[in-house]
């Protein structure tokens, strides 16, 4: 049984690599046995985290990627398969996020959040499966959140962004299930990144925040790393097009009072 989550021999591509869930992901993947390919806005920002890949045994290649340019992320595919002829794994994990009350989004903060978490998900998708097709085989994890099925308010560019991934992933994953690639949509909940590190701040938010969450308490990075591999493994072959929350079921709509201040 442990086989079917053995992921040596394989290789990953990580995009967001350089802070947060990404490394999550990409330390689980090469802790189960993948070498990875991993992206950031400047690779000189990869460089501790690509030599902690390496201290555990693992290839590890950084490489530049803009979502928002789309030579940039074709020029990371064509360097990926340069050096590793066969990728298996996407964890498409880079994003993006502005907070601000609905009435003060500007159209360009809609473009930021929509180009980077939506359209670059979808066209650094496409540049990896165009070698996956024809081998018969992968598996592409789309980074979404709780927010792909829920509303905050503040948030609406980015759950418009993630509500998208979770139906991209459908789409994709009837597209490309005919060639053996499954695509789904890890979605994690509430896990402090340096996006809203600020927010864990202040204890009586996060009180207010474990309150709503049936398991009550707020993620941490180990609760993420079985679901990765799992996306990633061969014991998820019949799985796809699915969006997997991991968000301590705060999804369930559970509602408590606002802390009195």
């Amino acid at each position: 049984m442990s086989s079917l989550f053995d992921l040596t021999g394989k290789v990953a591509v990580v995009t967001g690599a350089s802070r947060g869930l990404g490394q999550i992901f990409g330390r689980a993947l090469a802790r189960a046995g993948a070498d990875l390919v991993i992206t950031s806005r400047t690779v000189e920002s990869l460089a501790d985290f690509a030599q902690e890949i390496e201290s555990l045994g693992r290839n590890v290649l950084p490489l530049a990627l803009d979502l928002r340019d789309q030579e940039s992320i074709q020029s990371m595919a064509d360097r990926a398969f340069e050096v590793f002829p066969e990728i298996d794994i996407l964890v498409n994990n880079a994003g993006c996020n502005v907070r601000k009350p609905a009435l003060d989004v500007t159209w360009d903060d809609w473009n930021l959040i929509l180009d980077t978490n939506l359209r670059g998900t979808f066209f650094v998708a496409q540049a990896i499966a165009r070698r996956m097709v024809p081998r018969g085989y992968g598996r592409i994890i789309n980074i979404g959140s709780v927010t792909s099925v829920c509303g905050y308010a503040g948030l609406g560019p980015y759950c418009a962004s993630r509500g998208g991934v979770k139906q991209l992933t459908m789409s994709l994953a009837d597209d490309w299930g005919p060639h053996g690639i499954t695509v789904n949509c890890l979605a994690p909940g509430w896990f402090r990144t340096e996006q809203n590190k600020v927010m864990y701040e202040d204890a009586e938010w996060v009180a207010y925040l474990s309150d709503r969450i049936p398991l009550k308490r707020p993620g941490r990075p180990t609760d993420l790393e079985g679901t990765v591999v799992f996306l990633a493994s061969d014991a998820s072959e019949y799985v796809t097009g699915q969006t997997i929350l991991v968000d301590g079921g705060i999804s369930t709509g559970a509602v408590r009072a606002l802390p009195k201040r």
